[in-house]
């Protein structure tokens, strides 16, 4: 009987999600389905999977679709006051017309931002500012989905908070993460810069590839340096190395909230004498004004603002900054256009929900309800003993081949199974680093292509994209990283 039912969801979830690969059923109505038949097929009874699954997984990221909506709100506001268009002009004036040069700066800067930064509010904040410059130099929107996303999954890898199923669950040294973390890193790197490269090129870009194979190789020749020089730097160094970083860290938040605190009294001062009202917006606009877009991310970044808040006040900010006759006439168009622009996102967020739901359970309400656990998970966790590799070359092949299950919260994604599947393997008496390689490589792939994302579902309406079309054009790159880090993974804990 658990043969068949396991039968039944694996062909529901391939069925599925090959529809929603191939664009026969909208992502809209597939996640949905899969997360009523799934639990159903496990003998969840109806009446608890329209409540626990459909219902309260509607709301489970009730969070996150609310931070998108300030989000859109504010990216609404900064059009219509023209505070974008004239930030797109400037971004593009310092950056100059260089494609690649632009594509792999902000790639880098996404990437270090992300290091420390998580969740979709941050993720808007950063998209507010970083896409309007890459779209000024003529990248397509595509690319410019596919950089954003490479970036963040960068930043992912070397931050540590992400570190933490590793260590508590696995038992791991934050050392041996880092170790590792620093590997994936290189290797998801270099591919991201040969993902710019191609896509400017299919794009029409003219591009200098002898230049760039040469900036390309300096670069990491550079950074292998500064880290091994780290490394061998004596301990009471590096202590005192922390502690001159972190008093200019502390200096630079004292000198921006001055900053910030200046340009509020300045727009106060220039709303009350000012006489530019009949003027356009670039000719009236300060430079106070420039700090919009930036003071969310400023605020969440050194001072650790909530999102929510950090949103308000960045619209406050804006509205004073930008102030004329009618500026609250504008406000509030932006926040009706702004929640109707973030909809469609929104909706797919509760099919998300839905599915999260559907594979892990209600939370504690799933214990209550099964004591012997969510029928789902009980289903799967035979399956994935049976597979589970015992060597190199089985390792390698097996979790390559099945790698695209970390797409649509299949078994191998972290946010869908994979706490519960690094549990299993650990269990079955595999290297616990290798569990780690593991889903750090083929985490990319999630990371980055998953269309059930709540950032891909936002960066693909705000860029007016498929999703689907986002997972097409970066699943062999994100396979391929897959790929390389199972090999490093089976080298280093395998053998």
């Amino acid at each position: 009987m658990q043969t068949i039912q396991l039968l039944l969801i694996l062909i529901v979830f391939l069925l599925l999600s090959a529809s929603m690969f191939l664009r026969k059923i909208p992502a809209l109505l597939a996640l949905p389905l899969m997360a009523f038949l799934i639990p159903l097929i496990a003998g969840v009874n109806i009446i608890d999977i329209l409540q626990y699954v459909m219902g309260e997984g509607s709301v489970k990221l009730s969070k996150a679709y609310t931070i998108a909506i300030f989000g859109s709100i504010l990216s609404v506001f900064l059009q219509k006051t023209g505070i974008a268009e004239n930030f797109i002009k400037k971004g593009a004036e310092l950056t100059g017309d260089k494609p690649w040069t632009v594509a792999v700066l902000m790639l880098s800067i996404i990437a270090l931002l992300f290091t420390t930064l998580g969740g979709l509010g941050a993720i808007i904040m950063v998209a507010t500012i970083v896409l309007p410059i890459m779209s000024s130099v003529g990248i397509s929107a595509l690319t410019i989905t596919g950089i954003f996303l490479l970036g963040l999954s960068l930043g992912g890898i070397l931050n540590a908070s992400n570190w933490a199923l590793y260590i508590e669950i696995l038992k791991l040294s934050p050392q041996n993460v880092r170790e590792f973390a620093l590997i994936m890193f290189a290797i998801t790197f270099s591919v991201a810069i040969a993902y710019v490269t191609i896509q400017l090129y299919k794009d029409g870009h003219q591009l200098n590839l002898k230049k760039i194979l040469l900036g390309s190789f300096s670069f990491f020749t550079m950074i292998l340096l500064f880290y091994f020089a780290y490394i061998s730097m004596d301990i009471s160094f590096q202590l005192y190395l922390k502690m001159f970083f972190n008093s200019i860290y502390y200096g630079i938040k004292f000198l921006v909230a001055c900053l910030i605190i200046l340009s509020i009294v300045y727009n106060f001062i220039r709303i009350s004498y000012t006489k530019r009202r009949n003027q356009t917006h670039s000719e009236s606009m300060s430079w106070t004004t420039y700090l919009t877009p930036f003071l969310p991310l400023i605020l969440i970044l050194l001072y650790n603002f909530d999102f929510i808040a950090a949103f308000i006040c960045g619209l406050l900010y804006g509205v004073i900054s930008v102030y004329k006759k009618g500026i609250m006439n504008i406000f509030v168009k932006s926040a009706f256009e702004g929640g109707s622009m973030v909809m469609p996102a929104v909706v797919l967020m509760f099919g998300i929900g839905m599915l999260l739901n559907a594979i892990m359970g209600p939370g504690e309400n799933s214990n209550k309800i099964y004591q012997e656990g969510w029928p789902v998970l009980n289903l799967l966790k035979p399956m994935l003993l049976v597979i589970t590799p015992k060597n190199f070359i089985t390792y390698i092949f097996a979790f390559t081949i099945l790698a695209p299950l970390a797409l649509y919260r299949g078994p191998l994604n972290v946010w869908g199974m994979g706490y519960g599947l690094a549990s299993i393997l650990l269990a079955s008496g595999m290297n616990p680093g290798a569990i780690m390689g593991l889903l750090l490589a083929v985490g990319q792939i999630q990371g980055v292509s998953d269309p059930t994302n709540t950032h891909n579902v936002w960066l693909a309406n705000e860029m007016k994209v498929d999703v689907q079309k986002i997972l097409w054009n970066t699943l062999p790159y994100t396979w391929f990283i897959a790929l390389l880090g199972l090999i490093a993974a089976g080298l280093k804990y395998m053998i």
